[in-house]
């Protein structure tokens, strides 16, 4: 069963390969979706795999890269919308 998380990502997370190191992690673990820079300086991600691999996904986007300061993960259960890859959306 896939599950679909909307994420979003707060603290220094923007200017620090967050988006480049969450494709890496998501491509390693088979995960589907995208992440974007927000224009408030968090970052959103849609997120869809198996929920194992979602909670394996979510403990990594709370440490995020080395030069990452994460200070809150919220998350939101959606409709799983079948993304084919993940991609890094830039505005």
């Amino acid at each position: 069963m896939i599950k679909h998380l909307n994420i979003t990502v707060k603290g220094k997370v923007q200017g620090v390969f967050y988006r480049a190191s969450t494709k890496a992690v998501a491509d390693q673990l088979g995960i589907r979706g995208f992440v974007r820079n927000e224009s408030n300086g968090d970052v959103y991600i849609e997120a869809e795999a198996e929920p194992t691999l979602i909670d394996m996904f979510l403990d990594w986007c709370n440490e995020g890269p080395e030069r990452a300061r994460v200070t809150s993960v919220d998350t939101t259960e959606g409709e799983v919308k079948n993304y084919r890859n993940f991609e890094v959306v830039k505005r």
